[in-house]
């Protein structure tokens, strides 16, 4: 079930059966290089959720699709939140969902600069409960896509050179595969083939480091068919991990 396209009384049936986990994809929309969408780190996630609903029984809240990103605004097209925006919001999403009765709240997250702000987030809401010497009557917990099981080992086996950590060969695939018209992207004529490593700072730093976007990877090996094999093997991960989480 989606929650966005579920009505109120489905919802809470569900909850009234004890069904009180909810998986949120979390992500960005950012640049990823030439070849790769802008909503790459929202999309990834919520590619492999939405897959993993279509023959479980699981929900799958909305898709939290802006987040860390002020490193990425010399390039058109990124949005960004401030930290503080963005722990507000998850702030305000888990109480409005703990107040419906949900109980574990899984976030499955496809951008590394969002990780510290979430964790933010989750302190802020558990805070309340801990000064007043109470048990919180929900639990989160985030988990990065490409860390599911079996995931990174995979990757890096797709792609055993100019995988890269950002515009990454496996995160593009991932999207070519839930958008297939984009392969042709993958057509481009990359110069560097592999692009340049280097820290993040801020927009005009990275823009002078990095000036196509990507850091040390070269996305045009991404294909469909690589992506849905990623697709296939997420999938199979975000559901042992969500059970695994639903049992404590």
């Amino acid at each position: 079930m989606l929650l966005t396209t579920a009505t109120w009384q489905e919802v809470e049936q569900r909850i009234k059966a004890g069904k009180t986990g909810i998986i949120i994809p979390i992500g960005s929309h950012e640049q990823h290089g030439p070849t790769g969408l802008i909503g790459t780190d929202a999309l990834c996630p919520q590619l492999i959720a939405y897959e993993a609903e279509k023959n479980n029984d699981l929900l799958v809240g909305p898709t939290f699709a802006v987040g860390q990103a002020q490193h990425h605004m010399g390039f058109a097209g990124s949005m960004a939140l401030r930290p503080s925006t963005m722990i507000a919001t998850i702030v305000d999403w888990t109480n409005s969902l703990v107040k419906h009765g949900f109980t574990h709240i899984y976030w499955l997250n496809g951008h590394g600069g969002n990780c510290a702000t979430i964790n933010a987030a989750f302190s802020e809401t558990y805070y309340p409960y801990s000064f007043k010497n109470e048990k919180a009557p929900f639990a989160h917990k985030m988990m990065n896509w490409w860390e599911l099981p079996n995931i990174t080992k995979l990757c890096f086996e797709t792609f055993p050179t100019g995988h890269g950590s950002h515009g990454t060969a496996s995160e593009v695939a991932l999207t070519y595969w839930g958008y297939p018209e984009r392969e042709v992207l993958n057509q481009m004529v990359l110069d560097p083939k592999i692009a340049p490593e280097g820290p993040i700072r801020d927009a005009v730093d990275y823009r002078n480091r990095f000036a196509d976007g990507r850091i040390s990877s070269d996305p045009t090996q991404a294909t469909v068919e690589k992506g849905a094999k990623i697709a296939e093997v997420a999938v199979a991960g975000l559901l042992e991990d969500f059970a695994k989480f639903l049992e404590n």
